[in-house]
């Protein structure tokens, strides 16, 4: 019985943990630090204070919020990947990776809440179940039904979008423009003609809500799937950055396949590159007794908790609600509703401090700032400040969240603090600071720059002395 579909696969659930664990481990004190814009001391005061425990709120951090802790926790998490990527016991490996992952979506749940640290948990949970000689497992159907899930779900949520933008092919006019960290190929693919955006938009609709299904019917449609979504996740990474997300369903992909594909397509790089070593088939004896009744029982449970979700989330209906919210905090069972809706415009908050009497602007260093500064590639790189802050703008008029004026703060008292979210240094001693709002637009073919804007607010001044 070949595996080499679950040894690819936990390479690739390796890497992505990797490169995940990296991201942060660069941030995590700027974050959630005790100095950081949300302290993830003060988290778990506010949770200790409204009588929240550590099942509602799983993190190792109730203990110890201390810088050193924040990083060592970032440097065992990759080690553990590395250790996983080499063959080293991944299958324990993901085991303490996923609850190591949650402990920091929790504590620094106002930069880790995105879907797709979510999905990074239930995925390496889900690979800790499969055996690199596990053959056609329970674990290897789970991936396959999570890879369904992700997309399907996220069909649906695009088919009930309050706005309509999906079902009457606006959607795509708006998504290039708006996304949170707009990527190079964006500003190209904005300016193609509206019927491509509205046939974009419907395909799109097709993808996730009838592509999925291949995933059932068998080894030749789910290679057509693969392709499919292939296709889909390339044209993702080229217009927009999220991450490391359209390299956790790539890995995903990786189900599509049998043992003999990834075989022969190894066989093919081979004879390219002949200094790679010989690939010869693993074998393992088909699974008997524990070794495939505890996985096949935790597939039943994942398949009845992701159902029940999703009925909460997309039907209303709510069959088993107690358990859903007990099952909720460990992110075990998710459900997934990405670009449900596409805003119509950017509106981008600009730092600007006041020194000798003159207004500067402190760009961001992934944000649209300078109007000639092209789009950057970030990706696989998560910058969560620059991220959610996108949220801040679409959404100031309702208040300025926490993190935001921590961050107006620092750039007053200790602008070395917050240095390396910029791309240029800080004055030392600002008179003030201030955020002005403004629309963001790209420019029309031919011009010299990528964007143009206009301002549309401006909050009061913040002294510093």
């Amino acid at each position: 019985m070949k595996t080499t579909t679950a040894w690819l696969l936990h390479r690739c659930v390796a890497a992505i943990l990797l490169i995940a664990w990296a991201s942060l481990s660069v941030q995590i004190e700027l974050l959630a630090g005790p100095a950081g814009l949300a302290p993830a001391a003060e988290l778990i005061t506010t949770l200790a204070e409204n009588d929240v425990g550590f099942w509602a709120a799983p993190t190792h951090l109730w203990w110890s919020t201390s810088d050193g802790v924040l990083v060592a926790g970032t440097w065992l998490g990759m080690a553990l990947a590395l250790a996983a990527l080499f063959g080293l016991a991944p299958r324990r490996c993901f085991a303490l990776s996923a609850p190591l992952y949650l402990s920091y979506i929790v504590a620094a749940q106002t930069f880790l809440s995105f879907q797709w640290d979510s999905l990074l948990v239930e995925m390496t949970l889900i690979a800790a179940l499969l055996p690199d000689r596990g053959g056609s497992h329970p674990a290897l159907w789970m991936q396959r039904l999570l890879l369904l899930k992700v997309m399907l779900e996220s069909g649906i949520a695009k088919w009930q979008s309050h706005l309509g933008d999906w079902q009457d092919g606006s959607a795509m006019v708006h998504y290039y423009q708006t996304a949170p960290l707009p990527a190079p190929g964006g500003w190209y693919f904005h300016h193609l003609p509206a019927s491509w955006h509205a046939l974009a938009g419907w395909w799109t609709l097709f993808f996730e809500l009838a592509v999925p299904l291949l995933l059932l019917l068998g080894p030749v449609p789910r290679r057509l799937a693969a392709v499919i979504f292939g296709v889909f996740l390339v044209l993702n990474q080229a217009t927009a950055s999220y991450g490391f997300f359209v390299l956790q369903v790539a890995a995903l992909l990786v189900v599509c396949l049998e043992d003999d594909d990834i075989q022969r397509a190894y066989r093919a790089l081979r004879q390219r590159i002949p200094r790679l070593p010989r690939a010869a088939p693993l074998h393992a004896p088909p699974l008997t007794g524990l070794g495939w009744w505890i996985p096949a029982g935790a597939m039943a449970a994942w398949v009845t908790l992701s159902t029940l979700s999703g009925l909460e989330r997309f039907a209303d209906v709510s069959l088993a609600p107690g358990l859903t919210s007990a099952a909720r905090p460990l992110r075990v069972a998710n459900t997934y509703h990405l670009f449900g809706h596409i805003t119509t415009e950017r509106i981008e908050p600009e730092f600007q401090t006041l020194t000798e009497g003159t207004w500067s602007p402190q760009h961001l260093r992934y944000k649209p700032g300078p109007l000639d500064r092209r789009p950057s590639f970030v990706a696989p790189h998560q910058p969560r400040v620059d991220f959610r802050l996108w949220f801040y703008g679409l959404s100031y008029a309702r208040g300025t969240p926490g993190y935001v004026q921590t961050l107006v703060t620092r750039l007053c008292t200790d602008p070395g603090a917050v240095r390396a979210l910029f791309a240029t240094p800080l004055p030392p001693t600002p008179e003030a600071v201030r955020i002005v709002f403004w629309r963001y637009t790209y420019t029309a073919p031919g011009d010299a720059d990528w964007w143009q804007r206009e301002q549309v607010d401006m909050t009061r001044a913040a002294r510093c002395r």
